[in-house]
Parts: structure tokens; sequence; C-alpha cells
């Protein structure tokens, strides 16, 4: 059966990063993402970054990362993959990118997400990843590119972005043709309406790109990254296709708003809530 894993970002903005760990493995979790967004503070109405005080904007990040994978241990769990921050147009943001993938292979992860410029073509996007990739192979580390989306106040609802429908996110796969470049497909934004596609679709366009999820659910207008099974998304076709093409990587939940607003005590119960979701899905595609 596939292993599960999840986003940690959202607990540890209750908890910490250490109790976090320790709680996503008590709730049976296999895996952590490290999520590195905090590694910048970015203001989405000036888009401008300031001055973060976290230990990964620091000289302490390094042994951060080490902690945090002394921890896991210590919990029986490990680092699956990592979260890079951004938006990638954002050149401080883009300039910790190396960072991310050291720290990556630090904390023990063999994937780090990285966002490609949403207003990019895929040529424009393979010269930041070529840049890349002498580091992520020294590392040991895939860099993982996702499909994107951006907002229609015309229509209301997402419009094209980097790697949004299949044949954008296969020409991002070719443009750049590395072992150490992989897919990571986010479930949730691929069900967006107004991307013309879906995630079953993504999953048989990718096949054996496909090496890293984020799995959420939303109402297909938004990106609401909810817990899997509550709203709209049709997981038993996603289980099918994941099986059909021979998926074997983690099921790797990002449903943040799950846990980012609850309070504190909460936090224990809603993990084993996500985990509950995440060993169903692994479920179904083992049954698939």
């Amino acid at each position: 059966m596939l292993k599960t894993s999840t986003e940690i970002r959202s607990s540890a903005k209750h908890l910490g990063e250490e109790k976090a760990i320790e709680l996503i493995a008590k709730a049976g979790f296999d895996a952590f993402d490290f999520s590195m967004l905090s590694m910048v503070k970015y203001d989405w109405s000036t888009n401008k970054c300031s001055q973060c005080s976290h230990p990964l904007a620091t000289g302490e990040a390094y042994d951060f990362a080490r902690r945090l994978k002394r921890v896991a241990d210590d919990c029986g769990i490990v680092c699956n993959q990592s979260h890079a921050p951004y938006p990638t147009y954002c050149p401080e943001i883009r300039a910790t990118y190396e960072k991310c993938i050291e720290l990556t292979a630090v904390a023990g992860g063999k994937i780090c997400v990285i966002h490609p410029d949403n207003y990019k073509s895929a040529e424009e996007n393979a010269e930041m990843f070529f840049e890349l990739l002498p580091i992520a192979r020294d590392c040991g580390v895939k860099i993982a590119c996702e499909n994107m989306w951006s907002w229609s106040d015309e229509t209301k609802s997402a419009s094209f972005a980097a790697c949004s429908n299949p044949k954008s996110f296969l020409e991002h796969m070719n443009a750049v043709n590395d072992e150490y470049f992989v897919a990571c497909l986010d479930i949730g934004h691929a069900e967006l309406k107004g991307l013309d596609t879906n995630a079953v679709e993504m999953i048989d366009a990718l096949g054996s790109h496909l090496q890293s999820l984020h799995i959420h659910d939303n109402d297909k207008k938004g990106d609401l990254h909810l817990i899997p099974f509550s709203h709209s998304i049709d997981f038993e076709s996603v289980a099918k296709a994941l099986k059909r093409n021979n998926y074997s990587g983690y099921l790797t939940l990002e449903a943040v708003m799950h846990l980012y607003n609850s309070e504190p005590e909460r936090m224990e119960s809603g993990l084993k809530e996500l985990a509950d979701s995440a060993k169903r899905l692994a479920e179904m595609i083992e049954m698939s």
C-alpha cells in the first residue's frame, strides 16, 4: 500500500515544526512534507519580501533541518519531500531555491517541489530549472514542477498558467528532460473550473513523470485546500488513474485549511482526520 504524508506548515503555525512532526507521526502518517514557505515573508499586496525571523531565514537553517530529521527519526517517520517558497517570479524568492534543495537533503527528503513561473513558457522556465539541476544531482534531490493556475476576473474562474493543462505540463517536462526533474500534480489545482482539464486527465498524460502529489479537495471553483472526500473531487476516479499509471510515490496531503485556522488543542484530532483520509485513498488505490 502507498505511504502517506502531509504538509507541516499548517500545524507548525500553532505548534512549531518539531511538535508538529511528533503529532503527524502519532496520527499515523509515514512522512512529512517539509514546508519552507516560512523562509521568506512575502506581501502579495505589494509583491515585496520583508525580513523574516524564522530559523529557515537565518544561519540556523541547516541545523534546524538536521533537528527536524532527528525528531522524525525518533518518531519513526521520514521527510519525503519539501516545498520551496513562491511566487517564483519574485527575485528574492528565486534566490532561495538552491538552499531549499540543500535543506531538503539535510532533512532526508528526496523531492523538492518548486513552482514554475506562472507567466513564462516551458522554455523560459526550463532555464531556471537547468540552473538548479547541478545542485539537485549533487544533493540527490529531484526537483518537482507543479501545475499552477491564474485567476480571470472576467470569468470569475481559474485561468491558464504554467503547467495548468496536460499540454503545458508535458512541454515543461520535455523542455528539461532530465531524471532529476519530475512532476508534482496538485489534485485540487487540476480540478479547478476554467482550466479545461481534470486530475485524471493529468495523471494519464504525465505517466512516469508523476512522482509527487499535493492532495486536497475543493468545490471546483476555488483553491480551497480542504480535507479529501469532503467536497466535489471524485477521488475514486483519481485512485483508479493512479493505479492505472503505476504511481509509486507518497500520497502527500496539502489540505492546509483543515488545520490552519483551528485551535491548537484541535491539532491532534485534526491530523488524525487527515491521516485517515490519506489511508482511505491509499486503500482505494490498492483495491482499484
